[in-house]
């Protein structure tokens, strides 16, 4: 088989091309500011407005309930900061333990600015119990900050019985939905969620372009300041090809989702069928079957160490997976803090072998996989055997 397998898909996704198709335009002919009043201002500010209306679709949400931000994380930043500073910077926040650090991060600078933020525990799937949200509530809590589902084991949070929790004592639910956007449903008219992000190059859009839901009646304090953009929230010259593919992006997925979500999952046990056949070592990581539909965290009993050189091994036979998030490469080495609060123990947090499959991908580029794995991870084997009787005669 010819040609590169990308099973990376919880990094980014390749664009698809009817996503490129819809962008093209924006990027040469129709270049105006959406703030202009001429003609190629109008135009750009249209093509604004349609996109908003395609993205709250997604979700079920009113075009007047999307703000567009640069990313993921800055929707995030906006969300959590937002509630925070629209209440004189007090309160409390309750989060996870195993959030996106675009989360975590945002919560431990308010913990420097005196906001008191509780950390909650997860079980070894990595799911949060609803209980503890209850039971952590305080008169003061103002958030309650869950991920939809982790970028690192890909496990489903509870999130209507969450949000009913936090419906019920009259306190805001943001959820950073990146990972879940398009690959399950969410339905803001079934869901009590108050605040969602979203990032379009998780589901085959561009890069650079976010999005966050605000249920109307929500009151946030920008953290971008600027000429009044979105709502006065997000202030800057609007990234209009970016949007108008976040748009276009979120149409397909509304339209395909169902279909792939089967598609997908179909691929993901064939992987993990393939795994645990040719490799009894091997276990997974998350919840078994609450999880999405292309998302495979494994890990290999007694190997955890040699996760590196496996990766290597993977990319030379021109495979493309990760270890761990994208987001923590630059901890490349260290264990995992989501997997310790997990309960693994500091050797297996270092072995995750991330497997994440998308839109394009083939059973003929899984079964490739399942024959190139078993070999790779002797290769890894070998590799350390040889050092080994290396250094013995030194």
């Amino acid at each position: 088989m010819s040609g590169r397998i990308y099973f990376d898909h919880s990094a980014t996704t390749p664009l698809d091309p009817r996503v490129r198709q819809a962008m093209a335009p924006f990027l040469d002919g129709i270049f105006g500011n959406p703030s202009s009043q001429h003609r190629e201002g109008r135009q750009a500010r249209e093509a604004i407005e349609k996109a908003r209306a395609q993205v709250g679709a997604l979700i079920g949400a009113s075009p007047t309930e999307i703000v567009f931000t640069a990313s993921g994380t800055e929707a995030d930043n906006l969300a959590i900061l937002g509630v925070v500073r629209a209440r004189g910077g007090q309160g409390h926040v309750i989060t996870s333990a195993i959030e996106h650090p675009a989360v975590l991060e945002t919560c431990r600078h308010l913990e420097g600015q005196g906001v008191a933020v509780t950390y909650l525990p997860v079980d070894q799937y990595g799911l949060v119990n609803p209980e503890n949200v209850r039971a952590a509530i305080r008169p003061d809590t103002c958030l309650v900050s869950i991920m939809a589902a982790s970028n690192l084991v890909g496990t489903i949070q509870p999130l209507a019985e969450i949000a009913r929790i936090t419906r019920e004592h009259g306190i805001l639910f943001h959820t950073d939905a990146v990972q879940a956007l398009g690959k399950i449903p969410l339905d803001v008219r079934k869901l009590p969620v108050d605040l969602i992000s979203m990032s379009a190059h998780k589901l085959h859009g561009p890069k650079g372009i976010g999005a966050l839901y605000i249920r109307r009646g929500v009151e946030l304090s920008p953290v971008v300041f600027g000429g009044g953009q979105e709502r006065g929230l997000r202030s800057a010259t609007e990234n209009v090809a970016g949007i108008v593919g976040f748009g276009a992006a979120a149409i397909i997925a509304q339209e395909e989702l169902p279909i792939e979500a089967l598609l997908l999952r179909a691929l993901r046990e064939r992987v993990l069928e393939g795994v645990r056949a040719a490799l009894p070592q091997a276990y997974l990581f998350g919840h078994p079957e609450t999880r999405l539909p292309g998302h495979l965290s494994l890990g290999f009993a007694g190997e955890e160490s040699r996760v590196g050189k496996l990766l290597e091994e993977l990319d030379n036979a021109g495979i493309s997976v990760s270890a761990g998030s994208a987001c923590s490469a630059h901890h490349a080495g260290n264990p995992s803090q989501a997997l310790l609060a997990m309960g693994y123990n500091e050797e297996s947090a270092r072995g995750l072998l991330r497997v994440t499959l998308g839109r394009f991908n083939t059973r003929e580029e899984v079964d490739r996989f399942l024959q190139v794995l078993p070999g790779a991870v002797d290769a890894g084997n070998a590799e350390d055997l040889l050092q080994a009787a290396g250094s013995l005669q030194e």
